[in-house]
């Protein structure tokens, strides 16, 4: 709508209330004008005469006396006669007359047309309020899709993503020449599933597909649909389509889609109506009659365990491309677009930080490289160092750092009994991860914090390695009994983390020689009131008690092996501890001259395998 008339009302506004202002305060001064004293003309005639009077003014029949002490007199002479007529003339006194004829013309003039205009202005403004209401209502089931224009954004923009990118190729290579495919007998997919964790480049895909396709591209968020009154997000769903329709052949994004794609009638009370009329909408419009409009629906979402069945048939969502966490080559990838506009200083190894940086997305990665260079200006440096970067990982890992919490010298020794014991462990255990580096400086809610490295991405993690963890999660608190003879509550979280994992070898995993090769509990989702609030047992309750003296025995083992690996190595935590102590913080090269090396891990050897 145009922005004129609504300029226009308020300079309209603006000028009634001026006028009602001016009105009152001319109201006002004449009031205060007319308080002056009336007389008859004998009593102006008689101060003439005496001398009292400095001038007179005429105004019609209306007789005004300025007297000498400032006072004023006013007198009514007959129509039609003057001053004269009562004996004052000009060579006794100054008269001044004032011709009021056309004023009084156009004081008759005013006085009605200023009503007519206050009243007429008024209407107007009223008139144009309801209008601008009525094209809101009227508005209200419209579509707020963007139609995205030129983008800068394409396919050489997002890093990795081979194979999801190549689907998306096909699509774009569809919607410029449909002619080669149709040849063939293919038909266009009607819609394509970007599904992925958050952060791994769902939405970025969707800009490149803009800017690569010279097709118009609708995007709009699947929550705009939804308002308070049922009907109005299955109106916006019909125009969206219409819009996408008349520019054919194009492509509607939909962001996030589970917002209104979840299952129909799951939770509890019941599905929401308007939500449930929106999502049947988009399963007509996206394979109803009407279908052969060269449309292409892509959506976006990391929830599609909660989806509705009938969005994943085919027909619907006719491709769904998984988009994973990025593994190191990508990874490394990811971080050489993000440093594009960052200058780097020299020696900074790309390499090593995607190594650093397992489970990253590239979202995650964008955060390290914007801290790295916040780290860098905070320093005065006009370049990314290393050092900037590795502090980068730790503050996004673990948080920033907590210098101003001050431990007593007590506090800080177990912490460094704690931290060096996780440390041992960790290296001497053969399945573990290297350690790259021991801290006892306070980072987010930890007193201290021991950092290790796996080597490479792992998709499928082994018994052992469980086990192995198990025992290096448990360490800490070993090493804490060994040494002081009691334990604290430093190793809280670590026997939360052992417990949960140990818990899933046994009912998830199968990794128990007692139990057996089989999943215990099946997870309910209760959609309306949040995920995995509630878990059904399918298993007896004797079952029940071997799975927690199970789980009991698989913790048991793994602390009497962390106190074992102390044990053997007893000289050199004590070195370890008494060191960090001093330093605060030791990194991976340091933490092996504490070993012989027949003990040492195989790190470089393993480094060049890779």
């Amino acid at each position: 709508m145009n922005n004129k008339p609504s300029i226009w009302s308020r300079v309209a506004l603006y000028a009634i209330i001026l006028i009602i202002i001016g009105v009152v305060v001319s109201g006002y001064y004449s009031q205060k004008n007319a308080k002056t004293k009336n007389v008859g003309i004998s009593n102006i005639v008689s101060d003439v005469t005496g001398g009292n009077v400095s001038s007179v003014d005429v105004k019609d029949n209306q007789v005004t006396a300025n007297l000498k002490d400032g006072s004023k007199e006013i007198a009514t002479i007959e129509t039609g006669a003057t001053l004269k007529d009562y004996g004052i003339t000009p060579d006794k006194i100054t008269i001044n007359v004032t011709n009021t004829t056309n004023s009084i013309a156009w004081a008759t003039i005013l006085s009605t047309i200023i009503p007519i205009l206050l009243i007429g202005g008024f209407i107007w403004f009223m008139f144009r309020s309801a209008q601008g209401n009525n094209a809101k209502a009227m508005s209200f089931g419209k579509s707020r899709a963007k139609l995205v224009g030129d983008t800068k954004t394409s396919f050489d923009d997002v890093a990795g993503l081979v194979e999801p990118k190549q689907e998306l190729y096909e699509v774009v290579d569809f919607l410029r020449s449909p002619a080669k495919f149709k040849k063939l007998g293919a038909e266009i997919p009607h819609g394509v599933l970007l599904v992925g964790p958050p952060g791994t480049g769902k939405t970025l895909l969707a800009k490149a597909v803009a800017g690569e396709a010279s097709v118009p591209f609708f995007s709009i968020s699947a929550s705009e649909f939804v308002e308070m009154f049922v009907g109005v997000g299955a109106s916006r769903v019909r125009d969206l389509f219409v819009k996408a329709k008349r520019n054919a052949p194009s492509i509607i994004f939909i962001d996030e889609l589970d917002a209104i794609g979840r299952q129909r009638g799951a939770g509890m009370g019941g599905g929401h109506d308007e939500r449930e009329q929106t999502l049947n909408q988009i399963l007509v419009e996206m394979d109803g009659f009407d279908t052969d409009a060269n449309v292409i629906v892509m959506a976006a979402t990391n929830r599609p365990d909660i989806l509705d069945a009938a969005l994943l048939r085919p027909g619907r969502f006719d491709r769904q491309i998984a988009i994973d966490l990025p593994d190191k080559n990508e990874r490394a990838e990811i971080l050489k677009v993000h440093v594009k506009n960052k200058p780097l200083a020299e020696g900074v190894d790309l390499e090593k930080i995607a190594v650093s940086t397992a489970g990253f997305s590239g979202a995650d990665l964008r955060n390290l490289m914007n801290e790295a260079a916040i780290l860098a200006a905070r320093g005065n440096s006009k370049t990314v160092s290393q050092l900037n970067l590795d502090n980068a990982i730790e503050k996004v890992m673990m948080g920033p750092e907590r210098k101003s919490r001050l431990l007593s010298a007590e506090e800080k020794k177990i912490t460094s009994v704690h931290e060096s014991g996780h440390a041992i462990v960790s290296h001497i255990l053969p399945n573990s991860d290297p350690i790259h580096k021991i801290s006892v400086i306070s980072r987010g809610s930890a007193l201290g914090y021991t950092w290790s490295l796996p080597q490479e991405d792992r998709r499928l993690m082994s018994k052992s390695k469980f086990l192995d963890d198990l025992a290096a999660m448990l360490a800490g608190r070993a090493a804490e009994e060994i040494v002081f003879g009691e334990i604290t509550t430093g190793a809280s979280n670590d026997m939360q983390r052992a417990t949960k994992l140990a818990r899933k070898m046994v009912t998830e995993f199968g990794m128990s020689d007692v139990l057996g090769p089989q999943t215990y509990g099946e997870k309910e989702e209760l959609i309306f009131l949040g995920r995995e609030i509630s878990e059904s047992k399918n298993y007896s309750d004797e079952v029940a008690a071997k799975i927690d003296k199970e789980v009991a025995s698989i913790i048991d083992n793994a602390y009497q092996l962390a106190k074992k690996t102390i044990n053997s190595n007893r000289k050199i935590l004590d070195k370890i501890s008494t060191d960090l102590l001093k330093k605060e913080v030791i990194v991976e090269d340091e933490f092996l001259t504490y070993f012989p090396k027949e003990v040492q891990r195989k790190i470089k050897a393993e480094e060049k395998a890779l």
